[in-house]
């Protein structure tokens, strides 16, 4: 998907990521030091866009109003484990080799959980 975070100027940043969806939940891992995870601090709004694995938008779906929020303890590692089902290669070695090795440079990796704009908790989401 291409997710859009806003800078604090109101500015859209695409960025093409691969998340794994649980129900009305999707969760996509980051580096802290990376420009994203910095844009979520200042603002959890964020927009999600079917796209090609390159970030151009597939067309396929109109973009998607959500809010964002970082994970930690045990939904940490069910998100970890939910990439890791759905993208096994990518998830499983790569990235985590690749954060394992960044991790001095680009700070500790970071689990987001993102959920539909205006969800509360209490209503059953629509299908």
């Amino acid at each position: 998907v291409l997710l859009t975070t806003f800078r604090r100027d109101g500015t859209p940043v695409g960025t093409p990521l691969s998340v794994a969806v649980d129900g009305d939940r999707a969760y996509f891992r980051t580096f802290e030091k990376a420009g994203k995870a910095k844009r979520l601090r200042n603002d959890r709004r964020v927009e999600l866009t079917p796209s090609t694995t390159r970030g151009t938008p597939s067309g396929t779906g109109a973009p998607l109003a959500a809010r964002a929020r970082q994970v930690e303890g045990t939904e940490y590692r069910h998100a970890a484990r939910l990439l890791t089902r759905k993208h096994p290669l990518l998830h499983g070695v790569v990235v985590p080799l690749s954060h394992r090795l960044g991790r001095a440079r680009f700070g500790r990796t970071l689990h987001y959980e993102l959920r539909p704009a205006g969800y509360d908790g209490t209503a059953q989401p629509t299908r």
